[in-house]
């Protein structure tokens, strides 16, 4: 009876992926995004190699490498959401394959990046998580640790900026005030 169930969860799925609503738009965008994301990494080692997956060289010169399977699965965070997906491998190269579309250690899109400064402003600041993170709707891609490690790292930034020196800058003018 399990099975029949698993199976009718599976077929509905795959029905909500044909025909999306309102309520699951954003759920069906960013697993459009994921299938395309991972489709052109498949085609970004496809034109390395020269052939396509299981294909043979055709020529004895040709680039000396083959696929091997995909790493582990990585989360990449964007502003849609979070989604995963799975780097293709490639061996047998003389040099490391490293993707263009997304780099070794890339874990979050440059406009993720950006936003983090503005969401300590708007909350983070505070410990108001909740409310800094409201508009990136469900699977937020910041986690307590990485807004801690952040927080903590502006903290020396601003030290740093409060203990500098200021004789070597030239000063156009001083204003003082004087209370009578």
């Amino acid at each position: 009876m399990q099975s029949i169930n698993r199976a009718a969860c599976r077929r509905s799925r795959r029905e909500l992926a044909k025909h999306p609503q309102w309520g699951t738009l954003e759920e069906f965008a960013r697993g459009r995004i994921q299938s395309w994301l991972q489709d052109l990494l498949e085609e970004e080692s496809t034109d390395l190699l020269g052939r396509g997956k299981s294909e043979r060289r055709a020529l004895v010169h040709a680039p000396a490498g083959y696929r091997n399977g995909h790493g582990k699965t990585r989360r990449l965070s964007m502003m849609a959401g979070t989604i995963e997906v799975k780097r293709p491998r490639v061996r047998g190269l003389e040099q490391r394959f490293e993707s263009r579309l997304l780099p070794l250690f890339v874990r979050r899109t440059e406009q993720v990046a950006e936003l983090l400064p503005q969401l300590y402003l708007h909350g983070l600041a505070q410990g108001d998580f909740e409310l800094a993170l409201r508009g990136l709707g469900d699977g937020a891609p910041l986690s307590a640790s990485s807004i801690e490690r952040l927080r903590t790292k502006w903290q020396l930034e601003f030290e740093g900026w409060r203990s500098r020196r200021l004789d070597n800058l030239e000063v156009v003018y001083a204003w003082r005030m004087v209370c009578m």
